[in-house]
């Protein structure tokens, strides 16, 4: 019995998704049609394969990646909720964090508008000064900055809860900090590391954290005080320091966090704006 081909544009049409994204998922592997013409490229699909599609649009639209469809549609057709679990929990952690984001951006335009508070912000002379080796709980990611950030730090975080209610889980030496390993701004794609100062004996199951050293280094620093969304001042303020010396950059990045974000007013907070030089 012969299955009935749907052409491309029905096919369009009917699961709502264009004949671009149609063919960046064939590439994909997540919706690959049933029939493909050799000469043209024309592409064909069945009854059948309109719900796998209608579904894609619908994680697709709810801000998972690629990957992440790949993952849940592989996931739901073995059972494997757990896995499904996981990403929503994931996903929507990001959307939180985005909704904190843009919150933060909505509330900086208000005081601007009332009394040109969104200029409020302070950034001391840079220094040269020198950071011994510390060893830190690490994790590391990708994506946007804000989404990215917040998650690491919050896995970190979840790792200090006490094994038996009494005991924490190891001792904080210092303020956990960002290290940003791209050679430039990627807005979407960030190569980012977290990094939190311990002490003593730190046992951790996630093979997602890594225990390691940060070697002593030389840095040139700057205290900003302010919104974190104008931090970008910060870093242009060391960089040209750095510059300005005649030194080199010599190694990724930092940002210490000096108080709590979740506890401070955002125009109170203290972030120290590490850039290491050679």
């Amino acid at each position: 019995m012969t299955v009935e081909r749907i052409p491309i544009g029905t096919f369009s049409r009917v699961t709502r998704l264009s004949q671009r994204a149609l063919r960046l998922y064939d590439e994909r592997g997540l919706l690959v049609p049933a029939d493909k013409d050799l000469c043209t490229g024309y592409r064909s699909y069945t009854y059948d394969q309109i719900g796998r599609g209608v579904t894609i649009g619908h994680l697709v639209a709810l801000g998972f990646g690629l990957a992440e469809v790949g993952a849940l549609l592989d996931a739901r057709a073995v059972g494997d909720r757990e896995i499904v679990r996981r990403l929503f929990t994931d996903r929507r952690t990001a959307v939180r964090a985005e909704l904190g984001r843009l919150a933060a951006i909505e509330a900086a335009l208000a005081r601007g508008e009332a009394d040109q508070e969104v200029f409020t912000m302070s950034i001391t002379e840079p220094v040269i000064k020198e950071i011994p080796a510390m060893r830190v709980l690490s994790c590391r990611g990708s994506g946007t900055y804000g989404e990215t950030i917040t998650r690491l730090i919050g896995k970190i975080c979840a790792t200090l809860a006490p094994r038996n209610c009494r005991e924490p889980a190891f001792s904080v030496a210092g303020p956990i900090m960002t290290l940003y390993h791209d050679t430039g701004c990627r807005e979407q794609e960030a190569e980012i590391e977290v990094a939190l100062p311990v002490a003593g004996r730190v046992e951790v199951d996630d093979p997602a954290l890594e225990l390691r050293t940060l070697s002593a280094t030389r840095v040139v620093s700057a205290l900003y005080t302010g919104p974190y969304p104008g931090i970008s001042s910060a870093h242009e303020a060391v960089f040209k320091a750095v510059q300005a010396l005649g030194l080199e950059c010599d190694g990724p990045p930092r940002e210490v966090y000096l108080n709590d974000p979740g506890t401070t007013p955002e125009q109170e907070l203290m972030t120290e704006v590490q850039y290491p030089v050679a």
